[in-house]
């Protein structure tokens, strides 16, 4: 919401200075987004007349002026066509910037004729679009002073981001009731205008009440459309609105100041009576931004007997709206509902000023008051007659009233607001209080204190107030935000107690772990395209209107996000790229805890000693698996390997880790190559996704640490070679090891594969070291004979014969 200081004091009759006015905004709830003032960038530029002017010796289309800026003579080179001797303009004196290109006037000779700054355009100070020639002042105008100044524009221009509840600040009025409420001045009264009224009032009609409750309209014939008065433009412009003709501008004025929407139709265009009512199926506006749109039976239109010329209360109709020929004109002045224009707006993907303050809620009480001002406004500037007002449907104007205690201001919000001040701040606001304030006395001759009753009565403009908190919080933010104490909350006294949860704890490690490892935290969005969705075979959950297309599907895999990281990082030169992400993925039943990483690019660069440059492999991504599990409290040692990943990864080159054959603790591998290059990604990528939530808890007694309690016997280590089919995996035989004494066995490793002289084709030996740790006495040669026994046992169920 942008307004200018001026504007502002058109409502707030006020002596406070503009840092004052910002700083009162910021300490009543209505954030300060900015501040402008245009005659900052114009300070260089001064009024200046011109004494003479010559042709230029070496071209047609130049002049030599000779122009006084209030310092004396100087001399100017000048194109412009208008520029002629008597002429008073807007001159750049040398060191002045142009706003409209950022130029930096400088003493400089053009085609060999010295020049001393530059007579400036309307376009060239961005007052205008006006470039074919340059500014040409009244002829007493003052030389030497500074235009801005001279001319008007040292006026601030304020933007302050109004949050979706305060639909009254969608309008300067607004704006100054809640700073004079805030004792920064006084609110000027309005003043609504009696129209002389002759003939009876248009046909407006009202079918889909529910959209569209109430419909007042006033036409108005005779009018002359031109260009608006040069005040109003102005404050359109410092606020970057576009003026178009003084009808238009009459509406959208009405609409900032005020917070009214308006809408000006041409009467010629309309056949037969405007209605209020359900858009049809194949039923299209051609509206003002110059596109069609299609309505249907869930938005709220405006037609005539032969088309639609509105959609209600967001945009009107081309064909319809006021023109320079325009003559005759219906005012619209109407109360939309905010639900249905909020609904019709993010179906058809339009915003306009209109919607965003009928989307919030326009005061209901009015329509009356706000047809008067547009009607006399229209009447005053473009001349005509107007007629009676039409009245089709009621507004919702029923009362609202909240019970309040004043003593509440203090229960809920701490701040101790004494009950005079509280209710001059409320009717500042507009607020009705009745009732009785609190009283003392004595009852059988005990003390008796009664507390306040008020009834307040919440004004029409203010549809966010609902209950008695709301009113605690209209008396705190006028008192000031910065008056409510800052209190620690109340805590048990001695030693704070750990308030991480379990969870947080393992992501905690997880995340140590991993940045130890030299992988790098990234942090992407929980959303992600379709096209990325689908890559990992699709997500549960879309967004019916995303704030982007690429936002649009809650992730189902880390992977696309880390991806796209890497890629980025690629494609600005990193030749290594080791990224880990701590987050959710989420599913139509739950979201799940989940650590993915991407390695790319080289794993170890070239050099003398290591020759070229090492890329990363599935190994590389199954180390980093088994790290992160064990940090995360996984039972690695009891994990089973399984070649059945996703279809996000190399089928031959993957795998998962598993607690038995369903519970997937993770998966890793190599990228599949198309979903590498849908990302922009060359070379090997490897990848991998820790599923967190699968990981079994571990039961604890308490907060201490297990006691360290080493073996007091020394492990015993001996050495199995075994013979096997090719087919037969390392992992298969390393558990069936393992398990065939699973109380004197701690460990079992792989540690040699051979396939050469001495094993036959189709065979492979397998080496495996087995750790038996003794317990109350030292293992006897009987004891080591029998665990070997039993592990050849094992072995042999697997095909494995011990090699000689």
């Amino acid at each position: 919401m942008k307004f200018t200081l001026s504007w502002l004091k058109t409502h707030l009759d006020t002596d406070a200075d503009l840092p004052t006015i910002l700083k009162g905004l910021t300490n009543i709830g209505l954030e300060v987004e900015g501040v402008e003032n245009p005659a900052d960038k114009l300070a260089p530029f001064r009024i200046a007349k011109v004494l003479t002017a010559d042709p230029h010796p070496q071209a047609d289309k130049l002049q030599v002026l000779t122009v006084d800026a209030g310092d004396g003579p100087l001399q100017v080179v000048c194109g412009a066509p208008n520029a002629r001797a008597g002429l008073v303009g807007v001159f750049g004196t040398e060191g002045a910037v142009v706003p409209v290109n950022g130029m930096v006037l400088k003493k400089t000779a053009i085609r060999g004729v010295e020049s001393n700054g530059m007579m400036c355009s309307f376009r060239e100070l961005e007052l205008g679009e006006d470039h074919d020639g340059i500014i040409e002042l009244a002829a007493d105008a003052p030389v030497g002073q500074v235009y801005a100044a001279w001319a008007g524009l040292d006026d601030p221009v304020i933007d302050v981001s109004i949050t979706p509840n305060r639909q009254d600040c969608m309008g300067v009025r607004g704006i100054a009731r809640d700073l004079a409420a805030a004792g920064l001045g006084t609110l000027n009264a309005i003043v609504v205008p009696s129209v002389q009224a002759v003939g009876p009032g248009p046909d407006v009609r009202i079918e889909d009440t529910d959209g569209c409750p109430a419909f007042f309209a006033r036409t108005v014939k005779g009018v002359s459309n031109g260009v608006s008065p040069e005040w109003m433009a102005k404050r359109l412009k410092a606020i970057g609105q576009k003026p178009i003709s003084t009808l238009v501008d009459i509406t959208n004025y009405i609409m900032i100041d005020l917070g009214r929407p308006l809408h000006v139709y041409d009467l010629a265009t309309l056949k037969g009576p405007l209605t209020a009512r359900r858009g049809k199926a194949g039923e299209q506006v051609l509206a003002l931004n110059g596109k069609s749109y299609a309505v249907d039976e869930t938005m709220t239109v405006i037609a005539d007997e032969e088309a639609v010329h509105d959609i209600g209360g967001i945009m009107g109709g081309e064909h319809s709206g006021a023109t320079e020929a325009t003559t005759d004109v219906l005012i619209e002045c109407a109360y939309f509902t905010p639900e249905r224009i909020a609904v019709t707006g993010q179906k058809l993907a339009l915003t306009s000023d209109a919607r965003g303050r009928f989307e919030r809620g326009v005061d209901p009480a009015f329509l009356d008051d706000g047809l008067s001002i547009a009607t006399d406004l229209v009447v005053k500037l473009c001349g005509g007659t107007a007629s009676e007002a039409t009245r089709a449907g009621s507004p919702p104007l029923a009362a609202r009233t909240v019970t309040y205690d004043p003593a509440q201001c203090l229960t809920l919000a701490g701040v101790n607001v004494a009950e005079e001040e509280q209710r001059r701040i409320l009717e500042s606001l507009g607020f009705g209080v009745e009732g009785n304030a609190a009283a003392f006395s004595y009852e059988d001759g005990m003390p008796v204190t009664t507390p306040a009753n008020w009834t307040v009565t919440v004004p029409s403009w203010r549809r966010d107030v609902d209950g008695w908190p709301d009113i605690v919080e209209e008396v705190v933010r006028i008192v000031g935000l910065d008056q409510v104490p800052s209190t620690p909350l109340p805590r048990t006294p001695g030693v704070a107690k750990p308030t991480a949860t379990a969870e947080q704890l393992v992501e905690r490690r997880v995340r140590r772990t991993a940045a130890a490892r030299g992988l790098a935290e990234a942090i992407n969005w929980s959303f992600i395209s379709e096209k990325e969705a689908a890559s990992v075979g699709g997500g549960d959950w879309t967004l019916a209107n995303p704030i982007s297309e690429d936002l649009k599907v809650m992730r189902p895999s880390l992977l696309p996000g880390l991806l796209s990281a890497t890629r980025r990082n690629m494609d600005r030169g990193a030749a290594s790229v080791r990224l880990f992400e701590l987050g959710r993925r989420y599913f139509g039943d739950k979201e799940r805890a989940t650590v993915g990483f991407v390695l790319a690019g080289e794993k170890t660069p070239r050099g003398w000693q290591t020759g070229k440059a090492q890329l990363f492999s599935a190994f590389d991504a199954k180390g980093e698996v088994i790290a992160l599990l064990a940090a995360a409290g996984a039972p690695v040692g009891n994990l089973q390997s399984f070649g059945e990943a996703s279809a996000a990864y190399h089928p031959g080159q993957s795998g998962t880790l598993r607690l038995g054959p369903k519970v997937v603790l993770a998966e890793f591998g190599v990228l599949h190559p198309s979903l590498a290059r849908q990302f922009g990604l060359a070379g090997t990528v490897v990848a991998g996704e820790i599923f967190l939530d699968a990981i079994p808890a571990k039961r604890k007694s308490g907060f201490m640490r297990a006691p360290y309690a080493p073996p007091a016997l020394q492990a015993v280590k001996r050495d199995f070679a075994f013979i096997v089919d090719q087919a037969v995996e390392a992992d298969a035989l390393v558990r069936a090891v393992k398990g065939a004494d699973k109380k004197n066995i701690v460990d079992a490793r792989l540690f040699d594969v051979f396939v050469g002289p001495g094993v036959d084709e189709g065979r492979k030996s397998l080496a495996v070291e087995v750790t038996l740790q003794p317990g109350e006495k030292s293992f006897s040669q009987e004891e080591l004979d029998a665990i070997s026994a039993s592990v050849v046992k094992a072995a042999e169920k697997l095909g494995a014969t011990l090699r000689g």
